[in-house]
């Protein structure tokens, strides 16, 4: 399934410390209004912030894999409205 609402943001993380990286995505989801998505970058397959995620903004947030590896993992994350 892809979509058609193109990435508001491009969030690479590769660069930082693993110790910065879920804040500031937290941060720029959080600017993120309902229907805007943003595209994450990143060395490893971010299934721990998936499920962080889903814990701490429940039904508020949309996940689809648009590269899975095994270098660039890149995640769409949607900020659904509700």
């Amino acid at each position: 399934m892809t979509h058609e609402t193109p990435e508001s943001v491009t969030l690479d993380v590769r660069e930082l410390a693993p110790r910065e990286r879920h804040p500031l995505i937290f941060q720029r989801f959080a600017e993120l209004v309902p229907g805007e998505c943003m595209r994450l970058i990143n060395d490893h397959d971010p299934k721990p912030l998936y499920y962080q995620l889903m814990a701490e903004y429940p039904g508020q947030a949309g996940w689809e894999y648009v590269e899975s590896g095994p270098e660039v993992w890149q995640v769409r994350i949607t900020k659904l409205g509700g």
